[in-house]
């Protein structure tokens, strides 16, 4: 049934919402349908080269244990000089999964989209080393630190490509499944209960994050320290600043995506409904992966017939 066509799978950003894709291609599998390129934006960049390597069932364990306890550790936070998290930690959650250092290690081929800060244009990677890679393609502009890679500094792609259905048909596909997580987020109203902010964590676990925020900030004056604390512990009716980064971005590729994906339409479009997730929501994992794993089935008669 396939045998004649290239297959390419489009791995949209979305922050925490990206868990959806390990269920979308899950989904793909069981149906038999190969993949043979993939083009990743932003977490849509580090799962894909997860599943590249062949080790997707790993990622898709350390997912579902996920806690807030296990998100915080992954915080490393740096004084706010172009981003609050250097990111560092990316290193240690991939290489948990695989030995794979480069490009050229891929099982299948791997590109990832990110965003030059000074010139805005979109910048595909697909050469070496990976983890530099994901890096760039991840950096939420405000939230991480920038990445130097040559003369560039680059941020998330998602700035410009936040589902990059045109560099997987550069890739040679002829057929593409595009896997959006930004389609359901503007019509959701702020509820300040549903936060995924520090008000929902434990207060042990939420006093060990005020320890490693404070402790990072030992020599800023006590005013800013004070203001620090003061976003990440608000009870506050209104969003936090990380949430208003995070919502405004989604906000963003939504519209991008919307003009983006009428231009460039795919074949096949799954697009799971995860818009009350917030950006660090990485914790609602069993609901992302199911909602992803239940969009893609629900278009499997369609990929089917067209394929």
């Amino acid at each position: 049934m396939y045998k004649h066509k290239k297959i390419g799978l489009a791995l949209g950003s979305g922050s925490a919402r990206g868990w959806a894709h390990i269920g979308a291609i899950e989904a793909i599998e069981e149906t038999g349908i190969p993949i043979h390129c993939i083009a990743g934006t932003s977490i849509g960049a580090f799962v894909g080269a997860v599943y590249a390597t062949g080790h997707l069932a790993s990622l898709k364990e350390f997912a579902l244990q996920m806690d807030w306890k296990k998100v915080i550790s992954y915080f490393d936070v740096v004084f706010p000089k172009s981003g609050f998290m250097d990111g560092k930690k990316v290193q240690e959650l991939f290489s948990m999964h695989t030995d794979a250092k480069t490009f050229e290690e891929f099982k299948i081929p791997v590109k990832m989209i990110a965003t030059d800060l000074k010139t805005g244009k979109k910048v595909v990677i697909d050469s070496g080393n990976i983890i530099e890679g994901i890096r760039a393609s991840v950096s939420v502009p405000g939230v991480f630190t920038p990445v130097r890679r040559g003369d560039k500094w680059l941020v998330d792609g998602g700035l410009v490509d936040p589902v990059p259905v045109s560099v997987v048909r550069n890739m040679g596909a002829d057929f593409v499944i595009a896997v959006d997580l930004n389609s359901d987020l503007i019509n959701h109203d702020y509820k300040p209960k549903k936060q995924t902010s520090i008000e929902k964590i434990p207060k042990k676990e939420r006093n060990e994050l005020m320890l490693r925020i404070s402790a990072q900030y030992n020599t800023a004056e006590n005013a800013v320290k004070a203001k620090i604390n003061q976003w990440f512990s608000s009870s506050s009716k209104s969003p936090n600043i990380i949430d208003v980064m995070g919502t405004s971005l989604g906000i963003m590729q939504e519209q991008l995506s919307r003009i983006n994906l009428a231009m460039d339409p795919p074949e096949i479009l799954i697009q799971p409904r995860l818009g009350d997730l917030k950006m660090f929501d990485f914790d609602q994992a069993e609901r992302s992966i199911m909602e992803g794993y239940t969009q893609a089935k629900y278009q499997i008669d369609n990929i089917k017939s067209v394929l």
